[in-house]
């Protein structure tokens, strides 16, 4: 039994990634479909594709990399609320990441969106992590 979802969710993102493979195939739950979605319009990853195949589904992403340099799109995906310490922001307390080049993704009681979108219907909620 995973005791982290959203961890092993984002490190086989990770793996695949420093892998270099093309696709990769994550369990389902309604919180990744809403972070893959997130990443895919934020332009992170190239495709994806929810399977309902079992009880929970599949997720299958097809990663992106530079054309130029065959080098990932996702420099870094990094967990920030953890089972064991939750990390929470009010709207205006919103993390930068980068500077504004990468996003944070926040899950609110408006549903899960990046900090910016966030800062826009100002509400804040727990931080989940950052990608950039």
């Amino acid at each position: 039994m995973l005791t982290d979802p959203i961890s092993d969710y984002l490190t086989r993102i990770r793996n695949a990634s420093k892998a270099g493979h093309r696709v990769v195939d994550i369990p389902g739950s309604n919180l990744k479909r809403q972070i893959t979605k997130i990443l895919f319009d934020q332009g992170y990853i190239l495709s994806y594709k929810f399977e309902d195949d079992k009880v929970q589904g599949n997720i299958k992403i097809a990663l992106k990399y530079d054309k130029a340099t065959k080098e990932p799109i996702i420099k870094r995906l990094e967990r920030v609320s953890k089972p064991g310490l939750r990390k929470y922001s009010g709207s205006g307390d919103l993390p930068r990441v980068l500077n504004g080049l990468g996003i944070a993704i926040v899950s609110t009681s408006h549903g899960v969106m990046t900090s910016k979108q966030a800062q826009q219907e100002n509400v804040g909620g727990e931080v989940l992590c950052y990608v950039y």
